[in-house]
């Protein structure tokens, strides 16, 4: 294994080189609008995945593809004599759909405020479905009452109501 800080760094040489390659030396006409946005290296420094983006539609991103799968040999061997490792890592693109994930997110948002904004709207409008005060409140005089214990009943819980529960 080796340092995972090794392993960043060479990952961000792999960006760097790959990104100055596709600028300056590959003059392939299907290469589009790419932007080189990040790239990953294994820990053992064989394998190196580089992500990418595309401005355009989809054949633009598919043109694009197929010229980064040509000119793989050619920054292999680029990225392999800068890094001076035993073995060239290899490169696998992947496009990198960061935009459409962005512009998804930006719409389920725009959705839930749409939704918001209805509940505060029915909310402005609601009534209570009963009476303002639901709870029974009861007048001084018989809160006095209430608070007293009524042991004459017939089965209450008094001396009295135990005694008329027995006969």
């Amino acid at each position: 294994m080796s340092d995972p800080a090794k392993v960043r760094r060479h990952a961000e040489r792999v960006r760097e080189l790959v990104a100055s390659v596709v600028r300056t030396q590959i003059k392939d006409p299907r290469l589009g609008m790419i932007t080189i946005t990040d790239a990953r290296i294994t820990a053992d420094l064989r394998d190196a995945t580089v992500y990418y983006t595309v401005l355009g539609d989809a054949a633009a991103q598919a043109g694009t593809a197929a010229a980064l799968e040509s000119a793989k040999g050619m920054l292999r061997s680029t990225v392999g004599k800068a890094l001076g490792l035993r073995h060239s890592p290899t490169l696998t693109f992947v496009l990198d759909d960061v935009q459409d994930q962005v512009k998804h997110i930006d719409e389920l948002l725009a959705a839930a405020r749409n939704a918001d904004a209805e509940v505060q709207r029915l909310a402005a409008r609601a009534q209570y479905a009963g009476e303002a005060q639901p709870y029974r409140v009861d007048d001084a005089d018989e809160s006095d009452d209430a608070d007293e214990p009524d042991d004459d009943r017939v089965g209450g819980t008094g001396p009295a109501g135990a005694a008329e529960q027995r006969r």
